[in-house]
């Protein structure tokens, strides 16, 4: 019984000396480590299995197109993309619809962040597959990598896609769109660049339309002032497509970003 419940090592998978990095030359454990305060985290990390494949990718192309969100240097995003317009997307999960994105516009650089580490090999994997060089990955917390490592008007447009709608109500303080979001995001666009979001998450959407609507930073694309239409550049994914499926209902929200004066902080 004892060696059903500690079976040996499989020699497959080398055990790591503690403090060794998961995949050397790869996306760090913990990029920010101590530098930055504990908060709510509008994230929970996902422990899944990275593939062969993912990890080969991790290990090859992230020293050249990857980089660790650790909050000590400011992003030169014009030498990063060569000299590219850059849109930054937070959270593109295994990252198969940021990858249609960015071949089908190729003049747009795509500084996709999140923390998911199999996500992050696919979709390296991905950009070298299909000759994709309008890509990095960024690995960690979002809202560091927004302000202390962008600089002011350097985004043309901010993408969040479906994410964690932390459904209960105790859990509502940990959504991403909320006004403190807003105001961080907003110094970060250049005038008249757009935040689209979209969730099937019907509750979250009507806190992110409200939120949206109230914040004097930003003024909704549609002359309705309700959800706009699904755009032609963002793919209908196959979790999308299964949710529509079973009858959700997903919700656009395209804002753009003007220069009204407010008395919000946008430090």
């Amino acid at each position: 019984m004892s060696d059903l419940l500690n079976p040996p090592p499989d020699p497959s998978s080398p055990q790591r000396a503690k403090g060794e990095p998961r995949f050397p030359g790869g996306p760090a454990a913990d990029p920010a480590g101590s530098h930055h305060e504990r908060r709510i985290r509008s994230f929970q990390p996902r422990r899944s299995r990275v593939t062969t494949g993912q990890a080969d990718a991790l290990e090859r192309l992230w020293p050249r197109w990857g980089l660790d969100i650790d909050g000590q240097r400011v992003l030169d995003l014009p030498t990063l993309f060569d000299g590219l317009p850059v849109v930054l997307e937070i959270g593109f999960g295994m990252g198969e619809a940021t990858a249609q994105m960015a071949a089908a516009d190729p003049s747009t650089g795509i500084l996709a962040s999140d923390v998911h580490t199999p996500g992050q090999g696919n979709l390296l994997r991905l950009a070298e597959r299909n000759g994709l060089s309008n890509i990095r990955v960024a690995n960690g917390d979002a809202i560091i990598l927004l302000r202390e490592m962008l600089k002011p008007d350097s985004l043309a447009g901010l993408r969040v896609y479906f994410p964690d709608p932390w459904p209960k109500s105790r859990h509502h303080k940990r959504r991403l769109i909320q006004p403190e979001f807003l105001d961080l995001a907003a110094p970060r666009l250049a005038p008249d660049a757009v935040l689209h979001c979209a969730t099937d998450w019907v509750p979250y959407a009507e806190q992110m339309l409200e939120v949206l609507t109230a914040h004097p930073c930003f003024e909704n694309t549609t002359s309705d002032g309700g959800y706009a239409p699904r755009p032609g550049f963002r793919p209908l994914t196959r979790f999308e497509g299964q949710g529509l499926d079973k009858g959700h209902a997903v919700h656009d929200l395209l804002f753009r970003r003007n220069d009204r004066p407010s008395g919000h902080s946008t430090g």
